[in-house]
């Protein structure tokens, strides 16, 4: 029998295999964010992406300075500063953007002899490995924020 934390019932959805880090889901959030402004061209500043999403300002300009460095946002100073997308949210994958916040892994060197059972268990997680790189490289920051615009207008909110 298992004894863990997690919720052990493998068929459930609630087993997470794959975790998402805080750095990686406030980057997606902050980048989703800029995402949604694209068009308008206007920066936003780190106050007004922490309005909308909540992310603790430490992270927030950690990580607006770690994907400006990689080219992926534009910062301007001034009155009207802040940050810009540099390429359409559609030609940014949320891979590379994984990539870049939690930086390139590398396979783990064994100088342990391989045996079968090793190399059995090793190729079964290389293959949800190359699973969840495909799932990531599939998506796009823009079929997220076509996806919140649908989500958006299935639940509207009513103000009173």
């Amino acid at each position: 029998m298992y004894s863990s934390i997690l919720n052990t019932d493998p068929n459930s959805q609630n087993y997470a295999l794959l975790d998402l880090s805080a750095k990686v889901e406030y980057a997606l959030l902050a980048l989703l964010e800029l995402a949604r402004h694209h068009d308008k061209k206007v920066p936003l500043t780190m106050n007004e992406i922490a309005v909308k999403q909540p992310i603790p300002e430490r992270y927030l300009e950690q990580i607006l300075t770690q994907v400006r460095r990689a080219g992926l946002v534009q910062s301007q100073r001034g009155s009207k500063g802040g940050f810009v997308l540099v390429r359409e949210p559609w030609q940014i994958t949320l891979l590379e953007i994984v990539t870049l916040v939690e930086g390139e892994r590398k396979e783990k060197e064994s100088s342990e002899t391989p045996t079968i059972e090793k190399t059995l268990v090793v190729e079964i997680w290389e293959q949800a490995n190359a699973a969840a790189i495909e799932v990531l490289r599939s998506y796009t920051l823009q079929d997220l924020c076509q996806e919140r615009e649908t989500r958006a207008q299935n639940n509207p909110m009513y103000y009173i």
